[in-house]
């Protein structure tokens, strides 16, 4: 793991067909633009189909980019994209759940959830269930969900997930984020118990400049200015480097279930991914599978984990 990854490792992708999700800006986009251009066909699932198509354009040619549309924050939305990122390809090899926002005045989504957890983990987790049947059987399957530095300041609100009392945005957002870490641990608990050669995996970019600061402080918008590099190159990396992170999960033969990739050291801000540890409150088995159950609650989406002796006949 001392060898620093640059992404000149990821290897080919042709006959590899991945999801990533919010692809259409910022360490979505990067990482699409990596997977495509070493042969993997992209599905961009953006909220706005314009900016997916546009994306896409971005990426450029030789390479097989398909615009999915699909709102996070809209369950009717997401079993949509589900249908037909299954009519244009009944295989996945993988699926990044990147796509977040984050730190707006208190919100809900189309089905009544807090914004943040509506968006960043319920549709995801909704997402990914309803996928799974794509995945199961393709061999060496991966399903990478993006989680942030922000989670170690994150705590599982279960008597009020939905931050009715006393809501601060930065309070939603980390929670949100630690719940992306519990899901990718649980799910690869649940994989693995069932026999499935499908993994699940978890990752963060550490600091990167992009569009994502936007609904951020003042100090964090100047910071991320082009002209601040020379003085904020320590704290903040560009999109690139952050979603290495996110394809070295995705790719790396010696990746392994349950692992999280992101920058090393002890703050995690910028620098290339290595397996990383996440907060002690992430590896809380208990609370893992009771919002597993609280996910499955609200969302009504049950996953089904086919039987080992379905995939491997005789």
């Amino acid at each position: 793991m001392n060898a620093r990854w640059t992404g000149a490792e990821i290897g080919d992708q042709r006959g590899r067909t991945a999801v990533v999700t919010g692809g259409n800006t910022g360490i979505g986009f990067e990482t699409a633009k990596l997977l495509a251009e070493h042969g993997a066909t992209v599905l961009l699932a953006c909220r706005d189909l314009g900016k997916a198509e546009a994306a896409a354009a971005r990426i450029g040619a030789g390479s097989t980019v398909i615009p999915i549309r699909l709102d996070l924050a809209s369950l009717a939305s997401v079993r949509e994209a589900a249908e037909r990122i299954g009519e244009i390809h009944p295989r996945l090899d993988l699926l990044v759940n990147n796509a977040g926002m984050i730190m707006p005045p208190y919100t809900r989504t189309e089905d009544g959830f807090e914004l943040h957890f509506g968006t960043n983990h319920l549709g995801h987790y909704a997402l990914t269930g309803l996928l799974l049947e794509l995945l199961l059987p393709v061999p060496g399957s991966r399903v990478v969900t993006v989680s942030s530095i922000g989670h170690r300041r994150g705590e599982m609100k279960f008597g009020d997930l939905q931050l009715e009392h006393g809501y601060k945005g930065e309070t939603a957002y980390f929670q949100s984020k630690l719940a992306n870490l519990m899901f990718a641990y649980e799910l690869q608990r649940r994989l693995a118990s069932a026999g499935a050669e499908t993994i699940s995996l978890a990752a963060h970019p550490g600091n990167a400049r992009t569009d994502f600061g936007r609904n951020l402080g003042v100090f964090v918008r100047v910071a991320m200015r082009p002209g601040m590099r020379w003085f904020t190159s320590w704290l903040l990396q560009s999109p690139h480097v952050g979603a290495l992170a996110s394809v070295r999960a995705a790719v790396d033969p010696a990746a392994r279930g349950g692992e999280y990739y992101g920058p090393p050291g002890r703050l995690q801000f910028t620098g290339h991914p290595e397996r990383v540890e996440s907060s002690a409150r992430s590896y809380d088995t208990a609370a893992q599978r009771r919002l597993w159950e609280e996910s499955e609650r609200l969302t009504g989406v049950v996953y089904r984990f086919a039987e080992p002796s379905l995939r491997h006949p005789g």
